[in-house]
């Protein structure tokens, strides 16, 4: 049955703006009593620690059981504008971890070496308790990204071992190939990494945003745990190209990142918004141009009005339906904001039929799409 009551983003961030004020001045041991007691009476389970919901991302040896939901670490130093200070960081990745998210996502690339510096600081002491996983691939040169890949064996071995030492953990959970390198044969990937899980370096591995043929050949070699690649509402090529068959052929988990489509299905951003000059791709990306927004607001539209009868956000509506196309798909949002990260875990609280999220893509499906994800170059980089 639907729910009759309706709630808007700017009201839910209102209720937990205080739930975040309670937490500032409660005992940790009260912290989610305090919380449910500012949301008057919501259900706030999905929020608990021992509420949360677990997935498991691939089979057999490169099983990996993790939280239905994970939290991607990029924009809190990377690619997204102004962000809070250190403190506050981890504060909120603390905050995470007291909810039962188990799964933080970093890269190499990203800052670079800021975010797996940040991950190292605020999330080491909880080892055995949570994963941190990373990601190699992109080229760095004395802390600066080149632009290019370097997948080759001496590369990805030195990457490791920086990688352990900046997330101050013994072996990294699940490592991934961030993009493609087409001077090295996957194969040749993925033999390296089978060398670092018999080294007890590498526990787990996976491939971001190639197509389902590369996969073929390297879960032959050394079985993948998951494949990391954009999916939304607003990008749904894994569901034509393969990829999502393939995972399913093979039993390999699926994590998408930007699952709220770098914020723009959260309702929060639209043509007047100004992003920084100096640390945000999105002033790049063709699909958040004024007019590329301006258009694309009607979807946005749309997932408001479906989760208004349903007392939902639009972020939540775009996690949902994510959640709901496989139990072997786990979504990783980020946010800098307590009062995003109440959002985005509440969203495990909803339980729509089938007939209700096909009603939702059919409502989204007829609104074209405009503006490409990427500019040329960074889709040169994707889908081998």
């Amino acid at each position: 049955m639907k729910k009759e009551y309706e709630i808007s983003r700017r009201g839910f961030l209102k209720a937990a703006a205080a739930v975040g004020a309670a937490l500032t001045i409660q005992p940790t041991i009260n912290k989610v009593k305090a919380a449910n007691a500012v949301l008057n009476g919501q259900d706030a389970a999905a929020v608990k620690k021992d509420g949360m919901q677990y997935r498991t991302l691939g089979t057999g040896k490169a099983a990996f059981k993790v939280s239905a939901l994970g939290f991607g670490v990029m924009g809190m130093t990377y690619n997204r504008s102004q962000h809070p200070d250190k403190k506050a960081c981890i504060r909120l990745l603390h905050e995470a971890v007291e909810r039962g998210v188990t799964l933080f996502d970093t890269a190499i690339i990203y800052g670079p070496l800021t975010n797996e510096n940040l991950a190292g600081e605020a999330l080491s002491e909880f080892k055995g308790r949570i994963n941190v996983t990373t990601k190699f691939g992109h080229e760095v040169i004395n802390g600066k990204g080149t632009g290019r890949q370097d997948s080759s064996r001496a590369t990805v071995r030195r990457y490791c071992e920086e990688s352990l030492r900046r997330l101050r953990i013994d072996s990294i959970p699940l490592f991934y190939q961030h993009r493609y390198d087409p001077n090295t044969p996957i194969e040749e990937v993925a033999q390296t990494i089978g060398e670092l899980i018999k080294e007890g370096k590498v526990q787990r591995w996976g491939l971001c945003e190639v197509s389902a043929d590369t996969i073929r050949k390297a879960h032959a070699v050394q079985p993948l745990t998951a494949i990391q690649s954009e999916y939304h509402l607003m990008h749904r090529d894994v569901e034509t190209n393969g990829v999502l068959d393939v995972c399913r052929e093979l039993g390999i988990g699926f994590v998408p990142y930007s699952p709220i489509n770098r914020g723009f299905l959260g309702g929060c951003i639209n043509e007047y918004t100004v992003f920084d000059a100096n640390n945000d791709n999105r002033q790049t990306l063709p699909r958040f141009q004024p007019e590329a927004m301006r258009a694309n607001t009607r979807i946005v539209n749309v997932l408001q009005q479906f989760g208004r009868t349903r007392g939902m956000t639009s972020a939540q509506v775009a996690l949902g339906w994510l959640l709901q196309k496989a139990p072997w798909i786990v979504p990783i949002p980020g946010t800098t904001k307590l009062s995003h990260l109440e959002e985005n875990l509440r969203t495990l609280d909803f339980n729509l039929s089938p007939e209700e999220w096909k009603e939702l893509e059919t409502a989204v499906a007829a609104i074209p799409v405009v503006g490409n994800r990427y500019n040329a170059e960074q889709q040169k980089q994707v889908g081998h």
